[in-house]
């Protein structure tokens, strides 16, 4: 388990590989509910509204008999980053666990990344699945 620390609210899943082109984007890209729910729907990141600003306990497992939400996402590199939505690719910077967050290894593919909350407590699994994308009409909260 590891502790993220979120001033947006938001705790962020992804490869970044898939996100690399939004290196040069504005740092709060992510924060215009088109763009969000875009990148979401392509299964190129996971970002989950928690709530409120704060600390959160990230604990991962193998599967989640009773997700509250499921987003797949497509990892590419086999790396993927868990941390707060200030720290998504953009503004000239990448991820890194400096301020927070980790990297978690998973094999290249598509996943059902499910996801649960209980009060300052995130339980996330990646579960192997053949799609990629998904077809919110809003943003994802947990």
């Amino acid at each position: 388990m590891t502790s993220i620390v979120t001033g947006t609210a938001t705790v962020c899943v992804f490869d970044p590989a898939l996100l690399r082109h939004r290196l040069d984007d504005d740092c709060d890209w992510w924060s215009l509910p088109s763009a969000e729910l875009a990148a979401v729907n392509a299964g190129q990141v996971a970002f989950f509204n928690v709530g409120g600003d704060g600390a959160y306990d990230i604990a991962l497992h193998a599967e989640l008999a009773e997700p509250q939400v499921v987003v797949h996402l497509a990892v590419t590199s086999g790396r993927v980053f868990i941390g707060a939505g200030e720290d998504v690719t953009g503004g000239g910077l990448e991820p890194d666990t400096a301020y927070g967050g980790l990297f978690v290894d998973v094999p290249a593919g598509n996943y059902r990344l499910q996801a649960r909350r209980d009060g300052a407590h995130i339980s996330l699994a990646f579960v192997p699945d053949a799609r990629g994308s998904n077809a919110f009409g809003d943003l994802v909260r947990i």
